[in-house]
């Protein structure tokens, strides 16, 4: 049997295109909010954050590791590395086998950080999804690419390092 889910504000419902976008504008509101509440209260961004995780998931990182995980530009990680590593979260040590790369680790003030942190509402969005079944997840998988699509996003060939905190 399939469900459909309609949206109704006041009084009359809004025709498919439009809950569609309405969903879209709350689910950019959600991340905005989140990203509000990361500045304000913990002095850290959004990518910022997302780094310092890529960075712990991976024990150490190179910058063009994080780049790719975190789907940014080199020149912005090393911005945000800079910014990390200015506010004691990180530290760059050259590689023992290749004296011309640098790695980047987390320091005991990051990880200490990264336990009291609201996780991303990519976790939870990734612990919801795990719950439901294959099919739903195929539907929801191919509806989102076909937004991507219709959008014209340019399409992303990389795993996202979106791995929810067990």
């Amino acid at each position: 049997m399939n469900s459909t889910v309609h949206v109704v504000t006041s009084e009359t419902e809004l025709p498919l295109e439009l809950q569609i976008l309405q969903s879209l504008r709350k689910i950019i509101r959600a991340i905005d909010v989140h990203s509000r509440k990361l500045k304000t209260q913990y002095k850290i961004t959004g990518p910022q954050l997302s780094c310092l995780g890529i960075i712990q998931g991976n024990g150490s990182s190179t910058v063009t590791k994080i780049a790719k995980q975190a789907f940014l530009s080199t020149s912005t990680v090393v911005g945000i590395l800079d910014r990390l590593e200015q506010e004691g979260y990180i530290l760059r040590v050259r590689d023992k086998e290749d004296r011309r790369k640098w790695n980047v680790v987390l320091t005991q003030r990051a990880t200490a950080f990264l336990e009291v942190v609201p996780t991303s509402p990519h976790e939870g969005l990734l612990l919801a999804l795990r719950k439901l079944k294959r099919e739903e997840q195929t539907r929801i998988a191919e509806s989102t690419l076909r937004i991507v699509e219709l959008l014209g996003a340019d399409p992303i060939n990389s795993t996202p390092n979106l791995v929810a905190k067990t």
